[in-house]
């Protein structure tokens, strides 16, 4: 059973990618009625804008709007700018965008674009809000990840999936990376205030994937659709991490049904965990990465 959300969070400001709908706008909906500041990041105009609105209707406090695609790096940028520009604080990134894809789909940067934006995005987006979030006594980093990491394996000498292409196979490589990454920036970032933990939502009834469904997923999702969670109790995991007192300095974690799990063996391996930082900062184009300073 999962625990119930308390405590207060009025004062703090929350960043959620992916907020328009789904576990991110679910999570968005629950720390805005326990208090927080809440802005989301969207890719359509339209959607982040009626997110928005519910958002304030639902938690009566301020909301804000940003909309970029995040499958870009010139995006990522430029909506991390205009959130330096915007939120004056910033105590909790929520990483929660990503995607699967059956097809190979290459991104205005050239790379396959599950790698993009379940991994690259949010590396890149916490480095650069970074500073900003040490600015917190109680700064964190919250991924989305999923159990699907434990089939994951980083295969550096073809991350973008040129040979073949497998959709299970790229999004399993995405989401190990997500715990690859948090466990990495954890360590990274001891000598600070801010903590980075990474979570499994559950299997939730969302339109994940419905871009570009493969033949299993167009079977097996309506069959199983009536016995996955909603996507207020998908969130339940990101609100937890998010808010939760107890949690101030708990750091390089993983979670699933709101409680600290090991993850997959491979996933505690530090070597693989510093190549694909170095990787992933050569990849997006960072020249000082994300230090404990």
């Amino acid at each position: 059973m999962e625990r119930s959300q308390g405590g207060s969070m009025a004062g703090r400001t929350v960043l959620i990618t992916g907020g328009t709908g789904g576990i991110g706008k679910a999570t968005a909906l629950g720390l805005a009625t326990m208090g927080a500041r809440v802005a989301i990041i969207g890719r359509d105009p339209g959607r982040t804008a009626d997110a928005v609105r519910e958002i304030r209707a639902t938690g009566g406090g301020q909301a804000d709007a940003f909309v970029a695609d995040l499958s870009a790096q010139t995006e990522v940028r430029r909506v991390a700018d205009e959130v330096l520009q915007t939120l004056s604080r910033l105590d909790v990134l929520v990483n929660n965008v990503g995607g699967y894809w059956s097809t190979r789909h290459v991104t205005a940067d050239g790379l396959e674009r599950t790698f993009a934006v379940n991994h690259l995005a949010p590396f890149l987006l916490t480095a650069l809000l970074l500073d900003r979030l040490k600015q917190s006594a109680t700064g964190r980093v919250v991924t989305v990840s999923s159990n699907a990491h434990a089939r994951g394996r980083i295969d550096f000498d073809d991350l973008q999936k040129e040979r073949p292409y497998s959709g299970s196979a790229a999004y399993d490589q995405s989401k190990f990376a997500n715990v690859l990454f948090s466990y990495e920036l954890a360590r990274r970032l001891r000598a600070t205030t801010v903590t980075a933990n990474v979570l499994h939502p559950g299997l939730v009834s969302t339109a994940f994937g419905g871009e570009d469904p493969g033949r299993a997923q167009r079977v097996l999702v309506p069959l199983l659709r009536p016995f996955m969670k909603s996507p207020r109790q998908g969130a339940a995991t990101s609100i937890h991490l998010a808010s939760d007192p107890d949690l101030q300095r708990v750091t390089g974690r993983y979670f699933a049904k709101c409680e600290a799990k090991r993850s997959s063996k491979h996933s505690y391996d530090e070597s693989v965990a510093a190549r694909l930082w170095q990787v992933s900062t050569d990849l997006v184009g960072l020249t000082a990465p994300a230090t404990t300073s």
